[in-house]
């Protein structure tokens, strides 16, 4: 399947474009991150506690840090999920002498719970108050072990009940709205006498996480390292399978798309997580792949054109050979990881924007980085062996001529002998 056939675009006509475009994005992110003082690290980086809550109803995110403000949470963040004030999560940072901080890297749980009894209101209050269980905070378990002690000691109905909640739960973002969504004709009970021992609450508790500061250090080095060494790989793998011009030429639109990618990430406040680390060591796979595929053209047309056209216009038509190749590729990966953005919820949202990024600026840079890398390079060695032409030719010259000219001042010059005058003829008389 070809979109394009006999395609002859000039890509590198623009190349010096590209470099100017792609320097900007970049140097545009190192000021954000100047402006905005680093990226926004993720609790697997910068250690503490991550706590994401659902509503059942909007709530403005300045309630929330005025409740959350007399909780002793230390360095804290709330960020809204999605368009609504229905999901917050909230992160806390072990910082300072903030002793709850510091008790919340071995009790995030306990934590979760703290911060939604803070933002309960006085109705919640009072049902706690009169002993009744919260069914969006109670555990399947708990669920189960309430609706065993209502219908007389059926566990079957009981568990098949708990069961069934833990399912209307997880389709809800983890809330219960009402009463009547418990499927009390299931679980044999009546719902007089579930409304007497239980309530519905308005928040739960979706995901609670969990990392200590020296392990979220220890998750930033290896995280590192892991790129560093991929590219290094990626590098060595086709230095060896073609030249090491080739291997750098690859590498760097490599590190170009990292840096493109952190830079979009800078823009719009993504945070740093180990998903984000993993989205872009996949960008790197993929964008190689792409590289290596016209890196193959191109060796090829070498062996078949060789000198006979000139190695720019057989970049171009490399690129346009494989041009079909590199689109459907690309709209592949890029529909796939659009409806991961779309629809996977919030939270893979920094995985799938930054796989979005990258898969743009992965087919971008293996035209007008990779490619035109090798052409700078090849142009720059052609003109060298045509300098060492032009000498070799001058040096020959000059060592054809330097011999007559050292013979001629060789050759002694002898003074002209002076001509005798001739001698008159002996005039006598005869005798």
């Amino acid at each position: 399947m070809e979109f394009f056939k006999d395609t002859h675009y000039k890509f590198l006509k623009i190349k010096y474009w590209a470099f100017a475009l792609s320097f900007l994005i970049i140097a545009g992110g190192v000021v954000s991150l100047i402006v905005k003082g680093g990226f926004r690290m993720g609790v697997d980086f910068q250690g503490g506690t991550l706590v994401q809550l659902s509503f059942s109803q909007e709530t403005p995110i300045n309630q929330l840090r005025d409740k959350l403000g007399n909780l002793d949470l230390g360095s804290s963040t709330i960020q809204k999920m999605g368009g609504k004030g229905h999901e917050y999560v909230i992160r806390t940072q072990a910082t300072g002498s903030s002793k709850q901080a510091v008790e919340s890297m071995d009790n995030p749980g306990e934590v979760a719970q703290k911060i939604v009894e803070v933002l309960r209101d006085d109705e919640e209050r009072r049902q706690i108050a009169a002993g009744k269980m919260d069914l969006n905070l109670a555990e399947p378990s708990v669920v189960k072990n309430l609706l065993l002690s209502l219908n007389g000691g059926d566990e079957a109905k009981a568990a098949a009940a708990a069961e069934k909640v833990l399912e209307i739960k997880k389709a809800n973002s983890g809330l219960l709205k009402t009463m009547d969504q418990v499927p009390v004709s299931l679980a044999g009970v009546s719902m007089s006498k579930l409304r007497e021992k239980a309530f519905i609450g308005r928040t739960a508790i979706q995901r609670t996480e969990v990392v200590g500061s020296q392990v979220g250090k220890d998750l930033r080095r290896r995280a590192t390292l892991a790129t560093i060494w991929a590219l290094a790989g990626m590098m060595i793998y086709i230095a060896c399978r073609f030249q090491i011009v080739y291997g750098i030429a690859a590498v760097l639109p490599l590190a170009h798309d990292v840096l493109v990618t952190l830079a979009f990430i800078s823009f719009f406040n993504y945070e740093i997580s180990l998903t984000v680390i993993a989205a872009l060591l996949t960008i790197v796979g993929y964008s190689v792949n792409d590289t290596i595929v016209i890196f193959d053209r191109i060796r090829d047309n070498i062996k078949k054109y060789g000198t006979k056209m000139d190695f720019e216009d057989m970049l171009n038509l490399s690129i346009n050979e494989t041009l079909s190749r590199t689109i459907i590729t690309a709209l592949t990966v890029f529909m796939t990881v659009l409806c991961l953005y779309l629809f996977g919820g919030e939270v893979i949202k920094d995985f799938s924007f930054t796989m979005l990024v990258g898969v743009i600026s992965g087919s971008y840079s293996t035209i007008y980085q990779s490619c035109a890398w090798v052409g700078i390079w090849e142009k720059h060695k052609q003109k060298k062996k045509e300098k060492a032409k032009l000498e070799a030719a001058q040096k020959i010259a000059t060592e054809k001529t330097l011999p007559k000219k050292v013979e001629e001042a060789a050759v002694p010059v002898t003074p002209k002998a002076e001509a005798k005058p001739k001698s008159k003829p002996k005039t006598g008389k005869k005798k």
